[in-house]
């Protein structure tokens, strides 16, 4: 595992979400979710492309797998990186199939509570499904970051542009934020980050 010094100062996580925003009703979202101090768990770039580990393959088709498990959810546009994984996820309240009961890791807080079929259960499946597999075969416990981010996708512009910057990601690796040695910004991701809230 190749792990990088991980600057707390310069990745201050912020908690912004929209105030009386329905975080369970139909729409679009692009989520990333970040491994714990930002190690390096599943795979490398090179020469532009990223190269998925074991890890990283499980991760793969763990995302995969969520609409098995939350019939109402679509998958689009998908990446997984190095240290992070972006993803467009459409949420479909019409469909009223319930999701299969998934135990949390932890004991949720009072101020963590996650709607029933919102992107927080979702992702929170994701986790779980993830962790165990690393808690199995490797030594690695605390896979990943404690929240993770998302942004409304608003009209279809955006959602172009979102997945422009999704499939470009690891030819832009040197200027993602998520990578600890970048060298630059790029303005693409500056202008849909800078609308992007975290949820616990």
């Amino acid at each position: 595992m190749v792990k990088h010094k991980y600057n707390a100062k310069v990745h201050k996580r912020r908690s912004i979400r929209l105030k009386g925003y329905d975080y369970s009703q139909h729409g679009m979202y692009f989520v990333t979710v970040c491994t714990n101090n930002h190690h390096f768990l599943f795979g490398h770039i090179a020469e532009e492309r990223m190269t998925l580990n074991n890890a990283g393959r499980f991760a793969n088709k763990c995302w995969l797998e969520i609409p098995e498990h939350f019939p109402h959810v679509a998958l689009d546009e998908f990446i997984i990186m190095p240290n992070h994984i972006h993803g467009i996820i459409c949420i479909d309240t019409m469909n009223n199939v319930g999701v299969q009961n998934l135990e949390p890791l932890h004991k949720q807080n009072k101020y963590q509570q996650i709607i029933p079929k919102s992107i927080g259960s979702i992702i929170r499946g994701f986790k779980i499904g993830v962790t165990k597999w690393f808690r199995k075969n490797t030594n690695i416990h605390n896979v990943w970051q404690r929240n993770y981010y998302e942004h409304i996708v608003r009209n279809e512009k955006e959602l172009v542009r979102i997945m422009e910057y999704i499939m470009y990601n690891p030819l832009k690796w040197m200027l993602d934020r998520e990578n600890p040695d970048r060298i630059g910004s790029d303005k693409l991701e500056d202008e849909i980050f800078s609308s992007r809230g975290s949820k616990f």
